[in-house]
């Protein structure tokens, strides 16, 4: 399903009264109809798909990055499927309470750094790949570990509710490293304890390691990130399962980005140019995306 979808729907919407449109809409289409606003599920600490940068007009916390504005774009397709505007609220979620809040309807979508695997699948639905990670290791530059085989005797922080504590446990249980793992609620929190001295490595995705690093002005200089990938972890927006006419307007958005190249763009401001604080990334595209992207229409010669 592409434009022909809302397309369909804009027809189907066409004049009739609100509430005898309300009833032609489906799953979340309805639900978002219903309630006049679709809620975007964000994290607070996931440098740079969703994390907060200032305040709103109205106090609220400003939710920015890459998957934010992913979900913006599938929010301005949902709007054009309803046929009138609804208003768009942010809700936080950590990585223990975003699976809950979207299958309980807390939320419509989940703007974060999620991985796409098939024990999450069972629950939820996916978008179309948005980035491919691997699970590594921040540590303090000078600490003496320069490999996941000096964890011995170590203390391994991972963020609860994440794929990385899995693949952490796995690999230590595997090779028989004596290592103790301790979980903190957020990535923010996981940096603290190591910077605290309460944890000699941080495990969780490259891209998120390398964020905190670039966004901690006074510290990041301190820390590095080891090159072994310990698990490979492509992500996706989250949404509710069994719902095809959302699942639609999902993939319809992804193709539109491919195709006016604004999904190589936005890669592109959040991954290559400064982020609010002035910091870079620098993560080229890797192979693997840009094959992803252009099987989306993304032109292989952008």
């Amino acid at each position: 399903m592409t434009m022909r979808l809302i397309a369909v729907l804009a027809l189907a919407l066409a004049g009739v009264s609100p509430a005898a449109a309300v009833e032609v809409l489906t799953g979340t289409l309805r639900s978002v109809a219903e309630r006049g606003e679709i809620v975007l599920g964000y994290r607070e600490s996931s440098v740079p798909f969703s994390f907060v940068e200032g305040k709103r007009p109205d106090g609220s916390p400003r939710a920015i990055g890459y998957a934010i504005d992913l979900c913006g774009e599938i929010a301005d397709d949902v709007q054009a499927a309803i046929g009138r505007p609804v208003r768009i609220r942010y809700e936080p979620v950590t990585a223990e309470t975003r699976i809950p809040a979207l299958t309980s309807g807390k939320i419509d979508l989940e703007c974060g750094s999620t991985t796409a695997n098939a024990e999450r699948r069972r629950q939820v639905a996916f978008s179309p790949v948005d980035y491919i990670s691997a699970t590594q290791l921040l540590v303090k530059r000078g600490s003496g570990i320069a490999s996941y085989r000096d964890l011995g005797g170590k203390t391994v922080v991972v963020t609860a509710g994440t794929t990385n504590e899995k693949a952490v446990r796995d690999l230590l249980a595997r090779l028989k490293i004596d290592a103790q793992v301790v979980t903190a609620p957020d990535h923010a929190a996981s940096y603290a304890l190591v910077k605290a001295g309460k944890a000699d490595a941080f495990a969780t995705d490259d891209v998120l390691l390398y964020g905190l690093i670039a966004t901690d002005a006074r510290d990041g200089a301190n820390y590095t990130v080891l090159p072994d990938k310990l698990s490979y972890e492509p992500y996706g927006i989250m949404f509710r399962k069994d719902d095809p006419e959302f699942a639609g307007i999902v993939q319809q958005t992804f193709t539109r980005l491919a195709e006016s190249r604004a999904l190589r763009w936005t890669y592109e401001r959040w991954f290559l140019k400064r982020l609010p604080n002035g910091e870079r990334l620098d993560i080229p595209m890797s192979n693997d995306l840009r094959v992803s992207f252009q099987l989306m229409g993304l032109d292989g010669g952008e």
